[in-house]
């Protein structure tokens, strides 16, 4: 994200010869970004799992993850029989 923040404020610099009303729109997009964008001193987000777009770490991570995927999905089929065939009935089509 940060390359991108960056990208868009040269770009603004840049168009800002010609119009320096982009010059501010630059500035502001850096300090919007400093305070609220740059959040790297933060510490990771606590528990074990982690988000649907990474990868585990480990096999173990990995085996907790689609064990606990697969209960979820036992759970929803079992408290939503019709949504569940249906869902089915479509995926086989």
């Amino acid at each position: 994200m940060g390359t991108v923040v960056l990208s868009g404020a040269v770009v603004l610099v840049v168009l800002g010869f010609g119009n320096p009303l982009y010059w501010l729109a630059a500035a502001g997009v850096l300090f919007l970004y400093v305070r609220y964008g740059l959040d790297t001193s933060a510490p990771p987000a606590p528990g074990p799992a982690p988000t649907a777009g990474t990868a585990p770490t480990s096999y173990k991570a990995y085996r907790d993850r689609r064990d606990k995927q697969a209960k979820w999905e036992r759970r929803y089929r079992r408290e939503r029989p019709l949504e569940s065939r249906r869902q089915e009935r479509e995926r086989s089509k």
